[in-house]
């Protein structure tokens, strides 16, 4: 496990566009659609979250995204994206989301990104790392926070109660500016296909 910090993509910075299988969940009531699209996102602010199955640091925040997703939604939607390789972490395949979500209950859209374009997009580096874009004058979604769920970690005793991100949340559905000083998530670095890394990654010493 190598402990990682978020690159922190430019605030501003529009939504890349995807087209990506959904292992869990839908936006829709009816049975998960084969895949999602930028396209097919409703007009309102948007929570990306890349997650996976095996890390600890995202079991450690599994409860308070549950937490999330029900005082938030249906106004914000919440969209988790897997993008480790399933060459070097199978658990993090189709199994292994659809048991994560099952135990937690999730039913918003669990996607896999398994070319790593949308990690890539978005210059992820960690897992967990949280993208809050919602659209500006013109339509588009553009990101307004990005970084820590809060100062949570495991073993530090600090609250997981989403404190940061929530601020964030609450200041974007009110229509008021977002704080820009925002802090790095920290986790379990992404795991890039071999030989496939991104500028950004660095190796475990």
């Amino acid at each position: 496990m190598a402990l990682t910090p978020s690159t922190m993509l430019p605030l501003g910075e529009a939504l890349p566009d995807f087209k990506l299988p959904v292992v869990s969940g839908s936006l829709r009531d009816a049975a998960a659609a084969a895949t999602l699209s930028k396209s097919e996102l409703p007009r309102q602010p948007l929570l990306v979250m890349l997650i996976c199955a095996h890390c600890p640091f995202v079991k450690h925040v599994e409860p308070e995204l549950s937490r999330l997703a029900e005082h938030y939604g249906p106004a914000v939607t919440l969209l988790a994206v897997s993008s480790n390789s399933l060459t070097t972490h199978p658990q993090d395949g189709p199994e292994g989301l659809r048991h994560q979500a099952k135990r937690r209950q999730w039913s918003f859209p669990y996607l896999l990104d398994e070319q790593q374009n949308l990690a890539k997009a978005l210059k992820g580096a960690c897992t967990p790392e949280f993208y809050l874009f919602s659209p500006d004058d013109a339509g588009l979604q553009t990101l307004r926070y990005r970084g820590q769920l809060d100062g949570s970690r495991p073993g530090n005793d600090v609250p997981a109660d989403g404190r940061d991100l929530r601020r964030a949340l609450d200041a974007v559905l009110n229509g008021q500016p977002v704080n820009g000083e925002q802090h790095p998530s920290v986790g379990c670095n992404i795991k890039w296909h071999p030989g496939q890394e991104p500028p950004w990654f660095r190796a475990p010493a």
